[in-house]
């Protein structure tokens, strides 16, 4: 069955209109890996977006260029809720962007594009009607994750039986091995042992070329088109998001700088920095592809892909004037192992403790047992743990380049602290949620 012929102003229109988000949903944020429904966080309104023209602007509040009229055909008395689904990986969850209370296991950030979206549709409608907004994004997610009948599930976990209009999805890094090209070519949290980096970006490039991720990804659209049974909501539609370029590799200042956890860590020479803003660039081309695979499927399009690396121009590591790692500079939109994260002053949780530390007995450092339960959760920060213990235990005398990379008491901190390193800050998923409203405000 082909898709019906609905425009894209009405589709969103659909979203906007038929009901609204609230504060009042009855359901928090769970510990879990997967969370159904999540309760929207109260930003401040003057830092969020006005969706339409339903509520007055406030002076220096930005508008959604979004041409929203309601249909006819959509009857608002219902009260019938509306809902959306965010998918994906650590990009799309938003780590190390603040959590209240305790942190869950998937690493959920108060400043995620997505929970920033949801909080944009709360303050535009400011009613009382409950909306779903399934936060299933898990940080480690790979395509299997998400496909129904894996471990974590993504897809079994999510809701179809709640109202569902559009979702996010922001996956491939994973699958593609960017922790291996970060551990290798940057940090070394393994040292000496953690590979050449040369082997990890040929290892990258290898799946990038093969088809194999194209077809899973594929897979995993499909299945989401098919559990929210597309034929009967022709208004909804899944935005796919790519990944931005870490780097300005123009720079020469760069070339005798490190990131790197131990001492006489690898430089940041323009050779490296030019591949590894390569492979991003080919990461997004390969998901732009399956996307418009998957469109030509259909008589209107079921995707739009959101490539936003060039609202990062500036806001890279590298950049003119900058030594690296500079921990004070806000317009880095990328975090740096333990930085600190560049919300605004008005946006910042109510609960934003220090960074929490590990028991020395935690099995997340223990040398002889980390590897395999770090590996198959794919978080970063585990990852790091665990390598950054077994460097210790196999080399006593190693020396992080940076004191405060363990707490005073020589103890780790949390998986985030590690793991959230090359994620977006909050800036940088407020950057990403612009690019996605200015995509939707340009298809018809």
């Amino acid at each position: 069955m082909k898709a019906t012929k609905l425009s894209f102003t009405m589709r969103l229109a659909a979203i906007i209109f038929v009901s609204v988000l609230s504060s009042g949903l009855t359901s928090g944020l769970a510990p879990g890996r997967a969370t159904q429904q999540y309760r929207v966080p109260v930003v401040n309104r003057e830092t969020q977006h006005v969706l339409g023209n339903r509520l007055p602007a406030r002076h220096g509040r930005p508008r959604l260029p979004l041409p929203l009229t309601r249909p006819a055909s959509i009857n608002i008395s219902t009260g019938m809720p509306t809902g959306f689904a965010a998918f994906g990986d650590s990009y799309n969850a938003g780590i190390g962007t603040g959590f209240e209370g305790k942190e869950d296991d998937c690493r959920h950030g108060l400043h995620s594009h997505a929970v920033l979206i949801a909080a944009d549709l709360l303050v535009n409608q400011g009613g009382r009607n409950a909306t779903a907004f399934q936060f299933l994004s898990c940080t480690g997610a790979t395509t299997h994750e998400i496909m129904s009948g894996s471990e974590e599930s993504q897809l079994d976990t999510f809701n179809a039986s709640l109202p569902i209009d559009f979702a996010l999805l922001s996956i491939g890094g994973n699958d593609l091995g960017f922790f291996a090209v970060m551990n290798a070519c940057i940090f070394r949290f393994y040292n000496f042992y953690s590979g050449t980096c040369e082997a990890a970006l040929e290892n990258t490039r290898a799946e990038i070329e093969s088809d194999e991720f194209e077809n899973r990804l594929e897979i995993v659209i499909m299945e989401i088109l098919d559990k929210v049974r597309w034929e009967k909501k022709p208004w909804f539609f899944i935005t796919v998001t790519g990944y931005a370029r870490f780097f300005n590799d123009l720079t020469d200042d760069c070339d005798e700088m490190s990131l790197g956890i131990w001492w006489d860590g690898p430089k940041l020479k323009k050779d490296l920095r030019a591949k590894m803003n390569a492979m991003v660039l080919t990461v997004n081309a390969k998901i732009r592809k399956t996307v418009d695979t998957i469109n030509s499927q259909f008589t209107r399009n079921k995707l739009v892909f959101v490539d936003y690396d060039e609202q990062f121009d500036g806001h890279r590591f590298c950049e003119m004037n900058v030594t690296e790692p500079d921990y004070e500079r806000k317009d880095t939109w990328f975090f740096l192992v333990g930085g600190p994260d560049n919300m605004r002053n008005d946006t910042q949780p109510k609960h934003n403790a220090e960074p929490e530390t590990l028991s020395p007995t935690s099995a997340l450092v223990n040398p002889l047992a980390c590897l395999e339960p770090a590996q198959k959760s794919g978080d970063w920060g585990k990852l790091a743990l665990c390598y950054m213990a077994m460097s210790k235990h196999r080399d006593p005398t190693l020396h992080l380049v940076r004191g405060d990379f363990v707490a005073e008491n020589s103890m780790w901190y949390v998986p985030t602290y590690y793991g959230k390193t090359f994620h977006p800050r909050s800036l940088g998923h407020e950057a990403i949620r612009n690019k996605i409203y200015e995509v939707w405000g340009t298809l018809k």
